[in-house]
C-alpha cells in the first residue's frame, strides 16, 4: 500500500496548552503542516533533508525512501531502495550527498544520490558489526563513520577507503552516540544507564570518563558544541544536562516527560533543547538560563526532619517502641525525609522540575509564595515519539510515531531566541 499523506493546510492538533509568547502573543505551538500515514510497516528513523525539501525513512519493510515535495504540496515517493534486512539507523550528508544505512544484521552500508535525487549508487560496505546497528555518525571533517551496535561495539572507519580504524567493547547494549568532531570526543550510552566518554585516535582510543546518572537504560543523546554540555534522556524518564567543558562533574536533571524519553534535539541557534518521548510530550527547553544543579540525596538512618526512625533502623525502632518509616527525599534541599514531612508537591522550574515533585515542609514553606516561572514550553503531538529531527533554517521538525505515522510541524513559534536569564 502506499503511503498517505495528508496536507492539513495548518490544522494544528490541540493537547496540553503551552505557553504564549509575551512579545508577539501567539501561543508557542507546533502547527502540524502534513501527516504521513499508512506505512504499513514501523519507521524506524526519519529525517528531514536539509538543503531539499524532502524527507528520508527507513523501514521495517527494508525500504530507504526519499519523499520530495511536489508543486501540489505533497509528500511523493521519489527514490526507494531495498536492503537485504530491514533499515535500523541512517546518517545522511548534504554536501556529498552520501547516506550509510545500518541495518538489523549489523552491514552498514554507503550510497550517494544522484543530482537530481532519482537514483541511488552503492559505494561500499562496512562490515564488523554482528547485530542490530543502533546509531550512525558521519563526520565529514576527518572523513569518519562512527556506529555502534546491540553487538555492544563502537566502531569508527575511514569513510574513504572502508577500513575500520578502530573499536570499543562494553558490557552492555550501545543505545546512543554523538561525537564532537574537533576534539574527536565520543559520547556513547548504553542499556545498563552509563555514558562512555572516549576520545578516538587514529591508532587507537582512551577512556575518558564513565558517568552516571540514570536509573534506566540511556535512549538518547544530543551534544552543545559551543558550551561542551552532553544531554540524556532515558527509559527513566528523565534528563539528564552534563557539563562536559567544565571538567567539575555538575549535573542537572530536567523532568517534565510521564514516559520514557526517545528522542533529543539540541538546536544551537536557539540555544533550545527539544525532547519526545513515549507520552506523545514535545519539550522545548530554554538552555540560555542558568539552572540550580540537582542536590545530592543525603543518607539518614532517620527523617532529617522529625528524627522519626526509618524501617531499617531496627535498633531504634525497638528503643522508641515505633514502626519505622519509607524513606524519601525532597527535591530542593535532598535531605532524606518521611512521607509526613513532604506532604506537599510543587514545580521548580529552576531547577529543571517542570512537573510538581516532593518538597520537604521546610522548603515548601520558602518556595510556595516565590515565583516559579516555566522555563520550558510542553505540547502534546498526540502519538507516542520514537525520534525527532529539525530543520533549524525554515523552522520545520519531524517527529516519528509508534503509530506507524510521521508528523513534519511548523515550530517557528517554539524555535525562538531567547536572552540570558
Amino acid at each position: 500500500m502506499s503511503t498517505q499523506i495528508r496536507n492539513l493546510n495548518g490544522a494544528a492538533e490541540t493537547g496540553r496548552p503551552g505557553a504564549v509568547n509575551l512579545s508577539t502573543g501567539t501561543p508557542n505551538k507546533p502547527e502540524l503542516l502534513y501527516k504521513m500515514e499508512d506505512f504499513g510497516a514501523d519507521v524506524h528513523m526519519a529525517m528531514i533533508m536539509a538543503r531539499e525539501d524532502g524527507i528520508i525513512t527507513a523501514s521495517q519493510d527494508r525500504t530507504i525512501r526519499i519523499w520530495l515535495k511536489r508543486d501540489n504540496g505533497r509528500y511523493w515517493p521519489s527514490i526507494c531502495q531495498y536492503m537485504s534486512t530491514p533499515p535500523t539507523a541512517f546518517a545522511y550528508n548534504p554536501e556529498t550527498r552520501k547516506i550509510f544505512v545500518g541495518t538489523e544484521s549489523g552491514l552498514i552500508s554507503e550510497f550517494v544520490i544522484s543530482n537530481d535525487f532519482n537514483r541511488v549508487t552503492q559505494l561500499k560496505d562496512y562490515t564488523g558489526h554482528e547485530k542490530r546497528i543502533t546509531a550512525i555518525f558521519f563526520a565529514l571533517e576527518c572523513e569518519w563513520l562512527l556506529s555502534c551496535s546491540r553487538d555492544k561495539s563502537l566502531r569508527w572507519f575511514c569513510s574513504e577507503s572502508g577500513r575500520q580504524i578502530g573499536s570499543f567493547l562494553l558490557t552492555a547494549w550501545i543505545t546512543a552516540l554523538q561525537f564532537d568532531v574537533p576534539a574527536k570526543y565520543a559520547f556513547v550510552g548504553d542499556y545498563s544507564g552509563a555514558i562512555h566518554v572516549l576520545r578516538l585516535q587514529d591508532n587507537g582510543h582512551q577512556l575518558v570518563s564513565t558517568i552516571r546518572g540514570h536509573a534506566g537504560s540511556v535512549r538518547c543523546l544530543a551534544w552543545d558544541a559551543s558550551r561542551q554540555q552532553l544531554f540524556s534522556g532515558g527509559f527513566d524518564q528523565n534528563i539528564v544536562v552534563w557539563d562536559i567543558g567544565g571538567k567539575a562533574g555538575q549535573a542537572y536533571e530536567l523532568q517534565a516527560h510521564s514516559g520514557k524519553v526517545t528522542s533529543l534535539y539540541y538546536a544551537s541557534s536557539t540555544q533550545q533543547l527539544i525532547s519526545g518521548g513515549e507520552d506523545g510530550l514535545l519539550a522545548v527547553w530554554d538552555m540560555s538560563v542558568t539552572r540550580t544543579e540537582t542536590p545530592t540525596w543525603q543518607e539518614s538512618d532517620t527523617c532529617q526532619q522529625c528524627n522519626k526512625p526509618f524501617f531499617w533502623n531496627f535498633k531504634m525502632m525497638f528503643d522508641v517502641k515505633q514502626l519505622g518509616m519509607r524513606q524519601h527525599h525532597c527535591r530542593h534541599c535532598g535531605k532524606a525525609i518521611c512521607d509526613a514531612c513532604s506532604p506537599n508537591r510543587l514545580t521548580i522550574p529552576i531547577m529543571g522540575f517542570e512537573c510538581p515533585v516532593r518538597v520537604c515542609v521546610v522548603c515548601y514553606g520558602l518556595l510556595k509564595d516565590q515565583s516559579r516561572a516555566s522555563k520550558a514550553v510542553l505540547n502534546n503531538t498526540m502519538h507516542s515519539i520514537t525520534s525527532i529531527d529539525v530543520d533549524e533554517t525554515r523552522k520545520h521538525m519531524l517527529t516519528v510515531g509508534q503509530d506507524k505515522v510521521i508528523k513534519i510541524w511548523n515550530v517557528k513559534n517554539l524555535l525562538q531566541k531567547t536572552g540570558e536569564d
